[in-house]
This record gives C-alpha cells, structure tokens and sequence, in this order.
C-alpha cells in the first residue's frame, strides 16, 4: 500500500451556490419541483436567477461540501472538481483552498462557465435546486490524479457526476486505482430522481463492488431497490454492500452492514433554517470518523453533529470550526 497523504479524495460537481428564501407558491409558479435537484440549460438559469429575491453566493456542490466539512474536522482532504477560468471560478477556487481543502484541478479556458445552482430554500427549510451544470461536465479522465487516489485512504464522489457523460468513466477509473492500491470507494446517492435516471447503473456499482460504501437518504435507498419500506430496502442493501449509512433526517441515520443494523438519534437542533448540505455535511462527520479508526455508530453520531450545524443557517458549509465543535460535544 502507498504512503497515505489524505484522509480522504473528493470528487464531483464544482458548482457555485446562489440561495435564496422563496415562498411554496413561487415554486409552484415557476414549476420548479420542491426537494429535488433540477438539472437546466443556461437560458433558464438566467431566468430563475432574474425572478430570485435576494441572495447569497457561496461555493457549494456536493462532495465539495464534504470535503470542507471534513477539514472543518481537521481532516487531509483534496477535492477534484472542474471550474471555469471566470469569477465565479476563481471565488470556487478561492472559498475551498481557504478552508483547508487540497484543489489543483486546473480550470477550463475558452468554454462553458462556472457552474452554478440556484437554490430556493422555503418557510419549512427544505431547498429546492436548479442547476446548471456549465464547466463541470468537461470533468472526465484526464483529471484524475492517480497519485491522489492511491495516497487517500477513501475516494468519495456524488451520484451527481452520472449526469455529464465523461465523468463516468472518471470515476470508474479512479475506482480501479483505489481498489489496486488497497483503499475504498464511497459514493452518495445524491437525489431520489438522481437514482431514478441511473438505477441499474448504480446498482452495477455496488453489485460488481466498484463502490465499497454508499450514503443515501430514506427517499434515495428505497428509489435504488424500488420500494416503498425502508426496511426492505436495508436487507437489500445488506446483502449488496459492505456499508450503507442512511440519513433519516430528524429520526438520525441507520447504519447497515453484513453483520448487523443499527439506529442513531439525531443529533439536537434548537431551530431548522435550511437543509442545503445537511447530507453533504453528515458523510463529512461519517468519513472523518471513520479515517480515524472510530467505531460506526461514532461515525454517525459525527455526522449527525456536522449534519445539525449545517441546517441551523443559510448555507451549505460549516460557519464554525467542526473540530472544536466536536471536541465540546464530547469527541476527540
């Protein structure tokens, strides 16, 4: 096995996110579907972010999240993710490499621009995104760092990149480096309609153990195995994959091996603002913890605890440092 320079490898979408308070009938008026992640072409961008309220610009994307959050934690984490030569590109740049995040992906020139999600986030905190994916999906092959992948102890990366083409066969790649070098793969499941446009692919990640462990919320796992019992859907998971962790929002998060199943309580919150990250943020807990050799049911009690800093303000990365945090809930 080669040296471990990191704890963890980030890979997905680079998208800048600008998020606004919306009401439900605004939604409903500019039919966007409340809870999901809209795909959209760069006319209806603008035009979404025309008919915005006032709003907040702040890097964002999945696995970019995660991985702030991870060094939020304390943890050695790099990040691969595909910006433009723009702005918008440089405030990505800029916002990830100041939290502690390694980023080196070089940037596109003379192409698309930075990508870009207009969030909506309504009275009930739940956030409604509409994205335009822009530079990222020239994400492909050429900018996986072999070295990288083989110096991190896990390489994680978002469903999400199954949208633009080229970064499946990234990711099937880096796949293959990690597992010859003795590491693991993660992936999260990103969206219920995100599994819905991907299913059979995404089971022949886990069923030919390309992907080692998966995060996914209660809508996603039982839109993987197309049930409607979230119980059904953990046996399935368990005869497939090594670990699954299950986000079930106030209800905490399930863990789910081979071996046994277990439950974990939400973390206390005094009052929900926005879910934007609340995913994002708890594979960023699970992930830290589990790099440093902590048993999985501290794993998700970690990332219930960056799960609930998150969704108690308007944005998708922590405002305080996770590592104190942590060490004054009872951690490290």
């Amino acid at each position: 096995m080669s040296k471990t320079t990191h704890d963890v490898l980030a890979i997905g979408n680079a998208i800048v996110d600008i998020i606004a308070q919306a009401e439900d009938d605004f939604l409903v008026r500019e039919n966007i579907a409340k809870g999901a992640m809209n795909l959209v072409e760069a006319q209806r961008a603008e035009a979404l972010y025309a008919a915005m309220g006032p709003a907040m610009e702040t890097s964002g994307g999945s696995a970019a999240n995660t991985a702030a959050g991870i060094a939020s934690f304390g943890g050695k984490v790099s990040y691969i993710g595909k910006v433009a030569d723009d702005h918008l590109g440089e405030a990505f740049r800029h916002d990830i490499k100041a939290i502690g995040v390694d980023y080196d992906t070089p940037p596109l020139t003379n192409g698309a621009p930075t990508a870009r999600s207009m969030i909506f986030v309504t009275p009930d905190g739940e956030r409604s995104m509409n994205t335009y994916l822009g530079a990222s999906i020239e994400l492909g092959p050429q900018d996986i760092d072999a070295d990288l992948v083989r110096n991190a102890q896990v390489t994680y990366f978002e469903g999400y990149l199954w949208d633009p083409p080229a970064a499946k066969n990234a990711m099937r790649e880096a796949a293959a480096i990690a597992h010859a070098a003795d590491r693991k793969v993660a992936m999260t499941l990103s969206d219920p309609f995100c599994v819905d446009r991907y299913r059979d692919e995404f089971l022949e990640l886990i069923r030919k153990k390309t992907v080692d462990i998966i995060f996914a919320n209660e809508s996603e796992i039982k839109s993987l195995y197309e049930t409607s019992d979230l119980s059904t859907a953990a046996a399935a998971a368990r005869e497939e994959c090594e670990l699954t962790v299950v986000t079930m929002s106030e209800k905490g998060s399930m863990i789910v091996t081979r071996e046994r199943t277990g439950e974990i309580p939400a973390h206390p919150i005094n009052k929900l603002v926005d879910t934007t990250g609340a995913g994002d943020l708890y594979a960023a807990g699970f992930l830290y913890g589990l790099t440093h050799n902590m048993e999985l049911d501290d794993c998700a009690r970690l990332g219930g605890l960056a799960a609930s800093e998150v969704i108690q303000h308007v944005g998708p990365r922590p405002q305080v440092s996770l590592s104190e945090l942590a060490q004054q809930s009872g951690f490290g």
